[in-house]
């Protein structure tokens, strides 16, 4: 596994969590304890191996972060998502924009150009092109307004 599945299986547990009624380290739990990571590998490759602790510690990291800020984070999204209202926003886009969003605010190691590829390049294998356009837009904005000095 490398980071980039890493990121992807986080974005899919965000979009997880915001269709259950439940905190972040219960889908975790969930995720993480059992078979049922196992039981997930003959519908998708993605789940082939179990992540490296290096890479599960990053996936808890995002998920956690992410459950913790996620007001904040959909606030940024209602400021940037110009020309959408943010109901008309799917569940699976908030996920990639917030895995990315996430990324820039509190994981500086990570530079800005890098999470909004990988943000781009997830959200091409589940969205439609314009909604694509959207997210890298969304996050564009984002860097060049509130982290531009």
């Amino acid at each position: 596994m490398n980071r980039s599945e890493a990121r992807e299986i986080a974005m899919r547990l965000c979009f997880e969590l915001s269709g259950r009624d439940c905190d972040a380290r219960e889908v975790l739990d969930h995720f993480f304890t059992g078979d049922y990571y196992e039981s997930l590998a003959p519908e998708d490759p993605l789940y082939a191996s179990r992540p490296q602790e290096n890479h599960r510690e990053y996936i808890e990291k995002l998920v956690m972060g992410i459950g913790e800020h996620s007001a904040e984070l959909d606030s940024y999204i209602e400021k940037y998502s110009r020309g959408w209202s943010f109901a008309r926003i799917s569940r699976t886009a908030l996920a990639v924009i917030k895995t990315a969003m996430y990324e820039i605010l509190y994981m500086p190691e990570i530079p800005n150009g890098a999470a909004i590829n990988e943000a781009v390049e997830i959200a091409k294998k589940y969205d439609e092109p314009e909604t694509v356009a959207f997210i890298n837009g969304v996050l564009g904005s984002f860097v060049r307004e509130e982290l531009t000095v």
